[in-house]
């Protein structure tokens, strides 16, 4: 993939993951209008999130960041991708559906690992019963990610990323006819779940067909790549999910203040649209580039293009960042104060969004840093990395809880991924000439701080005299918007005149692109 392509690449994928983001703050907002920050809420972001969690481990953190390497150098080397593609596929199926049996007995005590505050009341039993409902998603929707991860390495990123958009705008159908039909809410956002994971997977499944990749289901044959897949996937388990496993403990701890599930949800969504839109679009088409790059011996480009992706992920993210520290109550008070879900509420969810913001670059960074290992089919590194990160998360949000509540599972999460980040970057001292900086990258990051630090000025004085203006009411729109606008407007400006951003980059990108 050509340089330019990279981009080209990223702004595809972060497009639609702009739109999955956008349409998931449609679903969350109903979700907490409807049912505020209940036991049903709690007990359904619960269940939710346990499909989610092991699909890291299974799809996205592990098989894909094994499976992507290995796939592009076989489509590099004409090697029989496809063959390759397909024993994968059916041994990851295999799999899955002997877990997700085995899940559904143990769900009490998986809901018990996830949230151990729940024990003892009704949050419990509908935390089981979403679980079991929603639990087979993790099928359908690992079998999507390894599909996406085909898709990717082949450069084509749109059905992949457009898959997430499926399930929002099926949550969103789902909650308009449960609300106006008096359907249980809780009921219907549980049996949605394995219904938009078939979605999912139709579509994907339908792209790489048409890519000339027509995956089946087959009785599973234990190949000599199978083994050394499984072999590569097993550490990348816990590092590439490590986000999710740090999140883990963050509930954890957080089950045992009534509401801070919700809390911490909202926040995560909040902090989740730039992390995802920068963060995971330049990690999931960085990764395949680089693949291709060592496997041509281009050490070269591909030290541009890792330069170039921790360039353009810290000019939109440091940004974020700031915003994020410096308005929270604002951002999470127009977007989700209404209905069940009240201004002690919106005070609770901005003082974890604040502290999400703190790592929000380093969430990124590790999307930018963990390629240059899985590139090189090097998991293990990053999985003791992983470790130091969740015991450093571990020691913080439960040390921490006793003195400052819920918001410890925050502090342990933003600690954890600034660790994680400090060990990768030390780390890639030994990976070559790939992993260095390079004069240019030198040149802006500190032209990007400076202007994010003008814009962060900008946005507390304009949120001062905004203030009586983002009341309930419809003015509180306009408001935020106008808030928004002049952040982005006062950044992009001061990056460009700093010469951090300038904006014939992003114009050429998407021109050649």
């Amino acid at each position: 993939m050509k340089p330019i392509r990279l981009m080209a690449g990223f702004f595809t994928v972060g497009v639609w993951t702009m739109a999955s983001r956008v349409l998931g703050f449609v679903r969350d907002i109903l979700i907490v209008a409807f049912l505020g920050a209940g036991p049903v809420a709690e007990a359904f972001l619960i269940a939710f999130a346990l499909p989610n969690m092991f699909r890291r481990f299974f799809a996205e953190g592990a098989f894909n960041m094994a499976f992507v390497p290995m796939f592009s150098k076989k489509l590099e080397g004409h090697e029989d991708p496809e063959r390759f593609a397909q024993d994968a596929f059916s041994g990851l199926a295999t799999v899955l559906i002997a877990f997700t049996v085995i899940a559904l007995f143990a769900m009490p005590w998986l809901v018990l690992a996830m949230a151990g505050g729940f024990l003892g009341d009704d949050r419990f039993d509908l935390a089981t019963s979403y679980g079991r409902i929603a639990f087979p998603y993790i099928l359908f929707i690992s079998l999507a990610a390894l599909l996406s991860g085909l898709l990717n390495a082949t450069g084509r990123f749109a059905a992949a990323a457009a898959a997430p958009v499926l399930l929002n705008v099926l949550f969103i159908a789902a909650i308009t006819a449960a609300v106006g039909l008096g359907w249980p809410l809780g009921d219907t956002l549980a049996w949605t779940v394995p219904i938009a994971g078939i979605a999912q997977l139709a579509l994907v499944w339908s792209a790489a067909a048409r890519a000339g990749f027509r995956l089946r289901f087959t009785r599973p044959r234990l190949s000599p790549d199978l083994r050394r897949l499984a072999v590569i996937a097993a550490p990348a388990a816990l590092a590439g999910g490590v986000v999710q496993v740090n999140l883990l403990i963050g509930r954890q701890v957080a089950s045992f203040f009534d509401g801070a599930i919700v809390w911490l949800s909202v926040a995560d969504r909040l902090y989740q649209l730039p992390l995802g839109v920068v963060g995971i679009a330049v990690g999931v088409v960085l990764l395949p580039d680089l693949s291709r790059r060592l496997r041509a011996e281009d050490t070269a480009g591909g030290r541009y293009a890792f330069n170039r992706a921790a360039e353009i992920s810290l000019a939109l993210t440091v940004p974020a960042a700031v915003a994020l520290v410096v308005i929270p109550v604002p951002l999470v008070g127009v977007l989700f104060q209404r209905g069940a879900f009240g201004s002690e509420d919106t005070l609770a969810t901005a003082l974890a969004l604040a502290i999400y913001g703190l790592g929000l670059p380093a969430f990124v960074l590790q999307k930018v840093l963990q390629p240059l290992y899985f590139a090189r089919e090097d998991t293990k590194t990053p999985f003791y990395f992983a470790l130091a990160a969740m015991v450093v998360n571990a020691v913080a949000a439960i040390g921490l809880a006793p003195v400052i509540g819920y918001v410890a599972a925050a502090v342990g999460t933003t600690l954890a991924a600034w660790a994680m980040v400090a060990l990768l970057w030390h780390g890639s001292r030994r990976l070559g000439e790939a992993a260095l900086i390079d004069d240019r990258f030198h040149h802006r990051i500190w032209r990007i701080l400076l202007a994010s630090a003008l814009m962060g000025f900008a946005l507390w004085a304009a949120a001062l005299a905004f203030a009586p203006y983002f009341a309930p009411g419809a003015l509180r729109y306009v408001a935020l918007a106008l808030l928004v606008t002049l952040g982005g407007t006062v950044y992009f400006a001061a990056a460009h005149l700093l010469g951090g951003l300038p904006l014939s980059d992003i114009r050429r990108s998407l021109r050649r692109g």
